[in-house]
């Protein structure tokens, strides 16, 4: 089968920084689900692991955590889908990644694909869908009554991949005020357009921006980038007894400064439950039928916003450094081999 891979960590620019290789066909076994990769998203987490993760010497590595597809065979002990399914996941950071003809992937990760959008829209939704619900409704634990109003949510970073699908999910599904972050006119008009009810510039001091609006300190703070930068205004603009997530790996942040608050901090991280098999494992397989719903029904929207062809490496070095350069908005997605 077809894949792209890496065999040294390199920069992106270099030419073997990512390779079109062929690999053996994987055979599924316990509840394994092996299905045919009709497209992919790239992520972040794509960009950090080719960075940092070099494999084994001789060894070629295959990442990629976002798919949409068609499962082709289940193993023995699979009992959530059969062959013909179409189905759209994130995958297991601890295992081979999507960026290949073929995928073998956990069932109780894997969602049944809307109905009413593609593969390619599709695939561009699964990872920050779960980062989003789970950083929300779990880590958060923000209230789904619409009817509870006065409380409020500042997402920084809103025009990337998770905020994308997490200032819908929040518009939506909640009674949250939404105040999203974006740094140029583009990326601000997304933001608006997925439903945010204020947009302001990161590129700007976040608490000088809040005073211009004349809003309020927020109930919740989801920091998806650059949080070592924001950290002192956002504690400014945390209301107290206020709950702030992360996502990203700031250098150093004083939590200390979160006591005079009775504040609370969490990190989210959707490949927790795959990597530690937790006994609710299977809240991402829910999770994600409960998104299909969601779009097939036009409360949620895919979150493409580039389409860069066919899944080979030339197109994948491409994404790559587009998430490199921080100018990103949305997904980047390729689709077929």
């Amino acid at each position: 089968m077809k894949a792209v891979a890496y065999r040294k960590s390199l920069p992106i620019d270099q030419a073997d920084s990512l390779i079109d290789i062929e690999l053996p066909a994987p055979q599924p076994q316990g509840r394994d689900l092996l299905v045919e990769v009709k497209a992919i998203s790239v992520n972040p987490v794509d960009v950090k692991i080719r960075a940092n993760a070099p494999p084994a010497e001789g060894d070629a590595k295959v990442i990629g955590w976002d798919a949409a597809g068609v499962v082709k065979a289940v193993g023995p002990e699979v009992t959530l889908f059969k062959a013909g399914d179409e189905v759209w996941y994130a995958g297991d950071v601890t295992r081979p990644g999507t960026n290949s003809e073929l995928h073998l992937v956990d069932e109780r990760i894997v969602g049944h694909k809307p109905k009413n959008i593609d593969f390619a829209q599709a695939a561009a939704l699964p990872l920050t869908a779960i980062t989003a619900w789970e950083l929300l409704f779990e880590r958060l634990e923000v209230s789904r009554d619409k009817g509870l109003q006065g409380q409020s949510l500042l997402v920084t970073g809103a025009a990337g991949g998770v905020g994308s699908i997490l200032v819908q999910l929040a518009r939506q599904l909640t009674g949250l005020t939404v105040i999203g972050t974006a740094s140029r006119p583009d990326t601000a008009a997304w933001v608006k357009e997925l439903g945010a009810h204020h947009v302001i510039d990161h590129g700007k001091p976040l608490n000088e921006e809040f005073a211009r609006l004349g809003l309020p300190p927020v109930t919740y703070v989801a920091s998806l980038t650059h949080t070592d930068d924001h950290w002192g205004a956002i504690v400014e603009l945390l209301a107290p007894q206020g709950k702030v997530a992360l996502i990203d790996d700031p250098a150093a942040i004083d939590v200390r400064l979160l006591k005079r608050k009775s504040a609370s901090l969490h990190w989210e991280f959707m490949f927790a439950r795959s990597m530690y098999t937790t006994a609710d494992i299977q809240k991402q397989h829910e999770l994600l039928n409960d998104v299909a719903a969601l779009v097939d029904s036009g409360v949620i929207k895919t979150t493409l916003a580039e389409h860069f062809g066919t899944i080979n490496a030339a197109n994948l070095k491409r994404a790559h450094a587009l998430l490199e350069s921080k100018r990103a908005k949305g997904k980047i997605v390729l689709e077929g081999f």
